[in-house]
């Protein structure tokens, strides 16, 4: 059996003197749908950021079975790839542009290769290749931000909140394109509020409330929880 690629142990993460996270352990296997589902304020983005490294934590983070690299910089050339809620595309610049942005770690050559499977996964992005970020819909920057990040040939995806305002139709879209990556072998560490539709995907589920697991195991079985429907999938039905 192949190790974990992701092996959270104990995680806990601190603002000033509030712990926000209080213990989070979590492993996911290579090309796998991890998602962490739960309330505004749970402690999910402060996880996918203690991943990155973009804030401290204490606690071990493994991946590929090795201590993760120190710096955000060092993550990125290992494959890890955060895809943030507020997708912080240049709004300035062109589609084209945030996604060449997208492949500056890889060589010339394998950008160019690269570019042209986002733009074949993502059509609309091509026919809008010298459009202003700035002037696209919602959607299409959830794509152009998803497509950016595909630059960078990630092992281990992690995506905050990529249905977060967008219309019901979209959110289908954009969680299909999701679930289609997993073909090219990617693992995905999806955080959503909208625990349905992330469940539908997916292949595990975490429940994090206030900084902690309340409950996970496979998205099948968590989507169909009597008590789990009650209290919390209810809300997005």
């Amino acid at each position: 059996m192949s190790r974990n690629l992701l092996e959270l142990t104990d995680i806990h993460v601190s603002y000033g003197r509030a712990e926000v996270l209080h213990g989070i352990s979590l492993a996911m296997r290579p090309g796998s749908i991890v998602t962490v589902i739960g309330a505004n304020g749970a402690g999910k983005t402060t996880l996918l950021n203690a991943v990155m490294g973009v804030i401290p934590s204490t606690g071990a983070i493994l991946y590929d079975g090795a201590p993760v690299p120190r710096s955000v910089e060092a993550r990125v050339a290992a494959g890890l790839c955060l895809v943030p809620e507020k997708r912080e595309l240049f709004s300035s610049m062109t589609v084209e542009d945030n996604i060449e942005l997208g492949g500056f770690l890889r060589r010339a050559s394998e950008r160019g290769e690269t570019r042209e499977e986002v733009y074949t996964r993502f059509p609309r992005l091509a026919e809008r290749r010298k459009q202003l970020a700035g002037t696209l819909s919602g959607g299409e920057r959830q794509m152009l931000a998803l497509a950016r990040a595909l630059m960078s040939r990630p092992r281990l995806l992690l995506l905050d909140e990529p249905s977060l305002g967008l219309a019901p139709k979209i959110v289908v879209d954009i969680l299909n394109i999701v679930s289609e990556l997993r073909k090219t072998g990617v693992a995905i560490l999806l955080v959503e509020q909208n625990a349905r539709a992330a469940l539908e995907i997916a292949d595990e589920g975490y429940l994090v409330e206030l900084g902690e697991v309340r409950r996970s195991g496979p998205a099948a079985e968590l989507a169909v929880d009597p008590a789990l429907m009650e209290s919390y999938l209810g809300a997005h039905s």
